[in-house]
C-alpha cells in the first residue's frame, strides 16, 4: 500500500523530509506499519523476534527502545492482549511514522494500549524523567540498538545510518542504563543484537541484570548465527544460559522453518526457560 492508499485518513501528514512511505500488514493483518519506502529503517525479521521474547502472559507496561516506526512493540501489543506499549524513538521522521501507524484505523484495537515518545534512549538523571521515562515504570524492555560499528556506516541514507550504525562505543551501557533505571526489579529486557556484540552486552548487564539467556540465530542448522536474542531479569543473580538456536529457514529454499514463520507472525513466543 502506498502514500494516499486506504486507511490513511484522518492520519497526520508524513514529515516533509521522509520520502514516500508504504503501509504494511503484520501477524496476517492484526496490526499495520506506516514505513518509509526508499529510506530509514524497515521493520522485518529483527523486530519480529526481539517481540517474541515477550511472553503470552505477560501485563503491564513494555517500552520500545528505539522503536523506529513501531514495529516490535506493536508485534508484542498484537500478541499480547494485557499489556500497554510505550514506542520510544529519538528520530523526528521515525517517531512521527509510529504516531502515523497507531492513527491507522486498521490499528484502532491496539492504539488505546500505545503510545509514542520521542527521545534519546542514551538520556540520563533528570533529562531522561522529563523526556517521559520514569523510574521503575515498566516491566518489559526491548530493544533493537543501532548495532553496527560506526565505521560501518557507509550507506548515504541518513536515516538508515542512524537506525543500523552506533555513535558511541558504550552505546550498550547507555541503553542499558536506561533500561534498567525505567524497569520495575524483576523486570525483563530483550535485546537483539549481532554475536560480536555479546561481550558488550555482557559488560553492560554486569551490576543490573542476572539470568542471561542466549539464543543463537541462524540461517540454517549449519551456519553461523547472524544474529543473537538475548534476555535478562533486573537484580537477578541467575547464570547465564545458552539456549538452542532459532533456525531462520528450512533445509532447502527459502521459506521460513515452522519455528520461524511462528514467532514471526505471532503466532507463537520465545519466552525465557
Amino acid at each position: 500500500m502506498t502514500a494516499g492508499g486506504p486507511g490513511l485518513a484522518g492520519a497526520e501528514p508524513p514529515p516533509a523530509d521522509s520520502g514516500g512511505f508504504t503501509v504494511d500488514a503484520f501477524h496476517f493483518g492484526r496490526f499495520h506499519l506506516v514505513q518509509p519506502a526508499d529510506a530509514g529503517h524497515r521493520a522485518g525479521m529483527d523486530a519480529m523476534l526481539l517481540a517474541a521474547t515477550v511472553p503470552d502472559d505477560a501485563r503491564g507496561h513494555l517500552a520500545d527502545l528505539g522503536a523506529g516506526a513501531g514495529g516490535a512493540g506493536l508485534a508484542a501489543a498484537s500478541r499480547v492482549p494485557a499489556l500497554a506499549v510505550t514506542l520510544v524513538e529519538r528520530s523526528p521522521v521515525m517517531a512521527a511514522y509510529a504516531r502515523r501507524s497507531l492513527a491507522l484505523p486498521e490499528n484502532a484495537g491496539l492504539a488505546g494500549r500505545a503510545s509514542v515518545i520521542e527521545a534519546d534512549v542514551g538520556l540520563a538523571g533528570a533529562a531522561r524523567r522529563a523526556a517521559g521515562l520514569a523510574d521503575h515504570a515498566y516491566d518489559h524492555v526491548i530493544m533493537n540498538p543501532p548495532f553496527n560499528e560506526g565505521r560501518d556506516r557507509r550507506t548515504p541514507d541518513a536515516l538508515k545510518a542512524e537506525a543500523h550504525a552506533m555513535e558511541h562505543d558504550d552505546l550498550f551501557e547507555r541503553w542499558l542504563r536506561t533500561a534498567a533505571a525505567i524497569l520495575r526489579p524483576g523486570g525483563q529486557v530483550s535485546v537483539i543484537a549481532r554475536p560480536q556484540s555479546l561481550e558488550a552486552l555482557l559488560a553492560a548487564f554486569k551490576g543490573r541484570f542476572g539470568g542471561v539467556e542466549v539464543t543463537p540465530v541462524q540461517p540454517r542448522a549449519a551456519d553461523d548465527a547472524i544474529r543473537i536474542l538475548v534476555t535478562a531479569l533486573k537484580g537477578s543473580r541467575a547464570r547465564l544460559q545458552l539456549r538452542p538456536a532459532i533456525v531462520i529457514h528450512a533445509a532447502e529454499g527459502r521459506d521460513f522453518s515452522p519455528v520461524m514463520a511462528d514467532l514471526s507472525n505471532g503466532r507463537a513466543a520465545w519466552p525465557r526457560r
